[in-house]
């Protein structure tokens, strides 16, 4: 087992979370549509924040090793619920300079960017409850 990630979040008034991640502090809230009041984005978003930046970094590192320049790179996310599952549309923009070979290849990378293959995967959640400390 390797440690990947963690986080701490501490629940703000309404629907606002405040969130840790290593140095990094973060905001969650809900849409005001959805009761929250926007402080930050939403939980799915997060989730595709993670997958975004999942998806370029490793496009990017593998490009750096290639010795490819990719100039500017666009990753676009939208999620969709159907029924009881959920579906993400990726779209990957490159620079035009990027060939068609090299587009063919990161496409293939791109479906095997560590976050794409967790999701994909599924994750085994197991949940305790902690006990306040004592005062």
């Amino acid at each position: 087992m390797t440690f990947l990630a963690s986080v701490h979040l501490t629940s703000g008034s309404g629907y606002e979370q405040h969130i840790r991640a290593g140095h990094h502090e973060l905001n969650a809230d809900e849409p005001v549509a959805l009761g929250g009041q926007d402080a930050g984005p939403a939980p799915f978003q997060l989730v595709l924040s993670g997958l975004a930046a999942c998806t370029s970094i490793t496009l990017s590192m593998y490009a750096k090793k290639k010795g490819w320049d990719l100039g500017p790179l666009k990753v676009d996310l939208r999620v969709f619920e159907e029924g009881d599952k959920h579906r993400v549309e990726r779209v990957i923009t490159f620079d035009p300079r990027v060939t068609e070979e090299q587009r063919a290849r990161l496409a293939d990378i791109a479906e095997r960017t560590p976050v794409t293959k967790a999701l994909r995967g599924g994750f085994t959640i197991d949940t305790t409850i902690g006990t306040p400390p004592k005062t």
